[in-house]
Formats: structure tokens, C-alpha cells, sequence
């Protein structure tokens, strides 16, 4: 899928609570680097969730994750350095859909397709089009 903008990249190094017995990542942290990405993606365009969620400056709303579908294609390791890459692919009347990569060195270890639901009082709503405007210039 094509991007409607530039990539986000994010460093994460992976610590001894992100490991299973063995040293490898467990399945569930990769969720977690890729949280933090998608969050770190919405501050490049200005748009802070905590904010959001506070109603400051408009109603309060906030985003849930609707749809994810990851495909896990090598572990990564205690000390590894990361980067997590996460681009909007499309933006819906009250969703958008991302796309995200976790690499080490280049390489892809798991990738991840997520449909992102905004929210208000637990029912879906319209993009706010400040919300749009913002996300449709990252």
C-alpha cells in the first residue's frame, strides 16, 4: 500500500522485560513498540492524545485500535536496537489505516497492518478535520 506521507521512525532498544526465557522478544512487546510508534507518529502532527482524550480545545475523543493484523518473521534480541517505521495508508470517515514495520539493521522482524477508530463516549465519530488536516500532512 502507498503512504499518504513520509514515514515516522522511532528508535526502541529491547530490554530484559521485553524477552521471554529464552531472550527473544515476546510476542506481546512488539504490540507495545508498535503503540508507542503510532503515538509518537500522531506528536509529529501535533496531536497529543492525553489532549485528546481531556477534551482541550473541542469535545473529548480519543483513538482505539479496531483492526491489527501482524505478521511476526524473525525474533529480535535483548540489546537489539530497533526502529519502528509507521505511515498512514488511508484515512476514513472515523478511521484511518497504518501500516508499521519493526526493523533491526533493515531488516524487517514483524509487520503490522492496524485500523485506528476515533472515539467519543465509546461511539465511533467523524475525523474531526483538524484531525484530517493534521494527519493528512505527515
Amino acid at each position: 500500500m502507498s503512504s499518504l506521507g513520509p514515514v515516522h521512525r522511532m528508535p526502541v532498544r529491547v530490554y530484559y522485560e521485553d524477552t521471554d526465557f529464552s531472550g527473544a522478544v515476546y510476542h506481546a512487546s512488539y504490540l507495545r513498540f508498535m503503540e508507542r510508534g503510532r503515538t509518537e507518529l500522531l506528536r509529529t502532527c501535533g496531536l497529543n492524545q492525553g489532549a485528546l482524550m481531556a477534551g482541550q480545545g473541542e469535545s473529548a475523543y480519543g483513538f482505539v485500535v479496531r483492526d491489527l493484523t501482524i505478521s511476526f518473521i524473525t525474533p529480535a534480541h535483548m540489546d537489539d536496537w530497533l526502529e519502528v517505521e509507521t505511515h498512514i495508508v488511508t484515512l476514513r470517515g472515523a478511521s484511518l489505516e497504518m501500516e508499521q514495520i519493526i526493523r533491526r539493521q533493515g531488516a524487517a522482524l514483524a509487520k503490522a497492518k492496524v485500523k485506528i477508530a476515533c472515539v467519543a463516549q465509546g461511539r465511533p465519530l467523524r475525523l474531526p478535520e483538524s484531525v484530517r488536516k493534521a494527519l493528512s500532512q505527515v
